[in-house]
């Protein structure tokens, strides 16, 4: 088990819920290369409501039902595994949003017992 601690770096991506690479759930295809490159851990959001560089407005409201809400893909890992993984997300990404932003890790555990792996 790797440890962090400390200074760290957060990756975000904002996607959208129907962006594919090749024929997969984008989402799906990053948080996974992130697992096989060993980062730290990964999370993906589903968001109520959003819009991006096209203005076009996604919503769940029931009135105006989006198939395409905003997604957005956290990783938390030391800077030098973030930034290595940056090509990889630039190669993945045909369009939406990168950011990069300083945070401090307080704890980050695994418990024992947990499964080791789980597929995503």
């Amino acid at each position: 088990m790797r440890i962090i601690s400390g200074d760290a770096l957060r990756l975000r991506i904002y996607t959208g819920e129907r962006d594919t690479h090749k024929g997969r759930a984008l989402h799906d295809v990053i948080l996974e290369s992130a697992r096989r490159e060993g980062l730290a851990g990964g999370t993906v959001f589903r968001g109520l409501a959003g819009f991006g560089a096209n203005s076009v407005v996604h919503t769940a409201r029931v009135l105006r039902l989006s198939e395409d809400l905003p997604i957005v893909i956290e990783i938390i890992d030391d800077a030098p595994k973030i930034e290595a993984f940056l090509p990889r997300v630039e190669a993945l990404l045909a369009e939406g949003l990168v950011t990069v932003d300083p945070v401090r890790v307080l704890l980050y555990r695994h418990a024992p017992g947990k499964d080791e792996q789980k597929d995503v």
